[in-house]
Formats: C-alpha cells, structure tokens, sequence
C-alpha cells in the first residue's frame, strides 16, 4: 500500500507540474515577426530639359559668284537656348535643341566693306546621344544628328532683295551635366553645324549677285539642367 501511495503522489506531481507549464505558457505575450517591407523603388523619368546661354561662333566663309576671290564673313552672337531630352534607356537619348539668333553679312576679300543684310537664324537640331553613367554626378555624353535652318526676318543693306535659303545640315555635339541632386545639375555642351546654303540679292545698281554661304557655326552652351 505504501509503495502504492508514493507511486499516486509521484503521479500527482507530474499532473501538477505539467499543468502549471501550460498556464505558464499561456500567461506569456505573444509574439509575431512580420517581414520587413522593401523599399519602394524611385520612378525613373526619361524627360528632361535644360535651359543654356548660347555662343554662337560662325566660320567665316562664302563667296559672290560674279566676283572671283570673294568671301563673306558673319557676326557672332550669344541667345538663350532650351533643349528637351526623352531617354530610351539611361545611355540612349534624342535631343531636340531650339534656338534662334541674329546675324549680320558681311563682305570679306575683295568685297571687303560690303554690308550684305541681316537676317534672324532658327536652327532646330535633333542628335541621338549616349550618356555614360559610371562616374558618379558627373554625367558626359556624345552625339550628332541633323539640322535644319531657317533663315527670316531679312533685312536689306547693300544689297536689295536679299534672300538667304534654308538648309539641311549634319551636327556633332559633346557635352556633360554635373548632377546636384536627381533633378538638379549644371550643363556644358559643344556643338558644331555644318551649315552651308545658298544666297541671292540685287546690287544698287540692280546687277543680281548669288553665292554661297558657309558659317559651319560652333555652338558652345553653359547653362542649367532639370530631369523630370
């Protein structure tokens, strides 16, 4: 009886301590472990602008059919430039460049003292480029492409019925944009037209002239950038 006693109380315990293990458990907090979210991703934009103050260097060169060694020569001008980029991808973008200026004709050579006209320029220019990514904020990039250049708003001054033609030209360009921030940077760019045309026009005394016109301008820019 006794060793039977003992074996109930042995069982007992067990029951007992089992029991409070349960309670126990149930009296502790519960606790869950959520995974942590990523990151949301930034939207990339392929849109960007940039906003330049433009130098305008032509190359002095054209001629007057009627007068042998003849040459013309074009004054420089600085005007305010906007340029709008779309990226296909983070390397590959086309640019569209919109401008306008002003320039003077002049005589050069044995016609030297010739004011020819004036005329307003507008030389939309569009390149296919590629930007290089891997040096950090500093952002340069290569293209060339096409342009073609209105000539309007022509002014008489030696010449009567001065008349320039439009013209199709290639374009190279080379450039760099110095990041601030994702939206913000600061742009140098160099471009050059290869930009020849045709002109015609009336002397005094009505004797009609004609040449050729090649002002082949460097367009060297500064200015701001802003992607969207």
């Amino acid at each position: 009886m006794r060793g039977t006693t003992t074996l109930g109380r042995a069982a007992l315990a067990a029951a007992f301590l089992s029991i409070a293990g349960v309670a126990g458990a149930a009296d502790l907090p519960s606790q869950t472990y959520e995974p942590m979210a990523a990151p949301a991703p930034v939207a990339w934009s392929p849109w960007q602008i940039r906003v330049r103050a433009l130098a305008v260097v032509p190359h002095d060169s054209g001629s007057v059919d009627q007068i042998p060694g003849s040459d013309l020569s074009y004054s420089n001008s600085v005007t305010p430039e906007l340029d709008i980029t779309y990226f296909f991808t983070p390397n590959i973008a086309a640019e569209l460049i919109l401008g306008t200026t002003y320039a003077e004709v002049e005589g050069d050579g044995p016609i030297s003292g010739l004011d020819a006209g004036d005329t307003w320029i507008l030389p939309p220019t569009l390149t296919l480029q590629y930007h290089f990514t891997n040096f950090g904020a500093f952002k340069p990039y290569v293209g060339a492409g096409v342009n073609y250049t209105f000539f309007y708003g022509t002014e008489n001054d030696d010449l009567a019925a001065f008349d320039i033609d439009n013209s199709f030209g290639l374009a190279l360009q080379v450039g760099a944009d110095y990041m601030f921030n994702e939206h913000w940077g600061m742009n140098l760019d160099v471009k050059k037209l290869f930009l020849s045309t045709e002109w015609d026009g009336r002397l005094a005394d009505g004797t009609y002239v004609s040449g050729d016109a090649d002002l082949d301008p460097w367009l060297i820019g500064a200015g701001i950038t802003y992607k969207f």
